[in-house]
């Protein structure tokens, strides 16, 4: 009696063939993975340079905050000479806070250049490179950030000052409607006319008339 060969081992331990493009899946997969640590990196690296211009914006502001009290404190000083003293103290410490501030502002700079030139620069590179092979379009660059940034912050500022000169206006408006009346001026009532009176109460005399009524005396010849 013959019997049906069954499978052999050999086959049942045959290599498993990958169908598809599978170098091409793995490739891709690599690139995958860089470019998520190269975009945290520059998540991180965005973030810094953005906290650091909103110090700077901090900054600046307080600068010209600065400038703007000089200026007030130089007025105080020619217009109350007995507080001298005490103004040009204070003019002296808005002084050394100015320089302090500079320096400040100036070691701000250097530092978002340092980072915008070395570390930002690579990170943006690699991630635009690996997003342009991955048919992925470009991040947008730092400068369209910034301005963006500015934007909103010039946005802000202006809906600030609209509400206050919407509060201005009407606090006058309202001051305007609480003065009293003016004063109606002094002259002669409408309609009203001025009575000549005789101050001795006599009645006028007709011309050629004689005052002391006596007749003419006739002359006898």
């Amino acid at each position: 009696m013959a019997t049906t060969p069954g499978p052999s081992s050999s086959s049942s331990n045959a290599p498993i063939l990958a169908q598809g493009d599978w170098t091409k899946n793995l490739v891709h997969l690599a690139k995958t993975a860089e470019l998520k640590k190269h975009a945290l990196t520059l998540q991180l690296h965005t973030a810094h340079i953005l906290s650091a211009h909103a110090t700077l914006e901090q900054k600046n502001k307080a600068v010209q905050d600065l400038k703007e009290q000089k200026n007030r404190l130089e007025s105080e000083r020619l217009r109350l000479l007995n507080c001298l003293r005490e103004v040009n103290e204070d003019r002296d410490k808005a002084d050394l806070l100015e320089v302090t501030l500079s320096k400040e502002i100036s070691d701000i700079r250097t530092k978002i250049q340092t980072i915008t030139d070395n570390e930002y620069a690579t990170a943006k590179q690699d991630v635009d490179r690996l997003r342009q092979e991955l048919g992925q379009p470009p991040l947008p660059g730092l400068q369209t950030t910034l301005e963006e940034k500015t934007a909103e912050y010039l946005k802000n500022l202006r809906l600030q000052a609209e509400s206050l000169n919407s509060t201005t206006k009407r606090s006058a408006e309202e001051s305007a409607e609480g003065q009293p009346l003016g004063k109606r001026p002094r002259g002669r009532p409408k309609g009203s006319k001025t009575k000549h009176r005789n101050v001795s109460g006599k009645t006028p005399s007709a011309p050629g008339s004689s005052n002391d009524g006596a007749a003419p005396t006739a002359t006898l010849s």
